[in-house]
């Protein structure tokens, strides 16, 4: 009975360590494992959004963001699809809405996500408490 109940507290452990470091065993066993129970395990969802070809064609890049060169090369090693979709959508409401070009829409969304956590345009807290210099 002892034995029992000692073999079981052991294995109970055991599957509490593997639980408990699965992210770690996940992201080395990712390789070995087939891509759909890597998924499932990993509770990843890829993103549904256009490839980068068609988001080039639709007019989200430029000479400064040049997604096909930049994603699509010879020796790239991106793995996504294509943009965020929800950034996808803000960069083309404000290209709508301002008027403005693609590089300026980025600019745009960059400043107000950085004026949402409190960072000024040119990188400088917003905050008074912040301390920017020693001297």
């Amino acid at each position: 009975m002892l034995f029992h109940i000692s073999a079981l507290s052991v294995i109970c452990v055991i599957l509490f360590l593997i639980y408990y470091s699965r992210r770690r065993l996940l992201t080395f066993l990712a390789p070995y494992l087939p891509d759909n129970l890597v998924a499932r395990l990993s509770h990843y969802t890829p993103l549904q959004s256009y490839a980068f070809s068609e988001q080039a064609a639709a007019g989200l890049t430029s000479g400064n963001f040049d997604i096909e060169r930049d994603n699509l090369a010879e020796g790239s090693s991106e793995s996504r699809l294509g943009l965020d979709e929800a950034g996808v959508e803000e960069v083309r409401r404000i290209m709508a809405l301002e008027r403005c070009t693609f590089d300026q829409a980025r600019l745009i969304r960059h400043n107000r996500i950085l004026a949402k956590n409190g960072i000024a345009p040119d990188g400088t807290p917003l905050d008074r408490k912040a301390i920017t210099r020693l001297s």
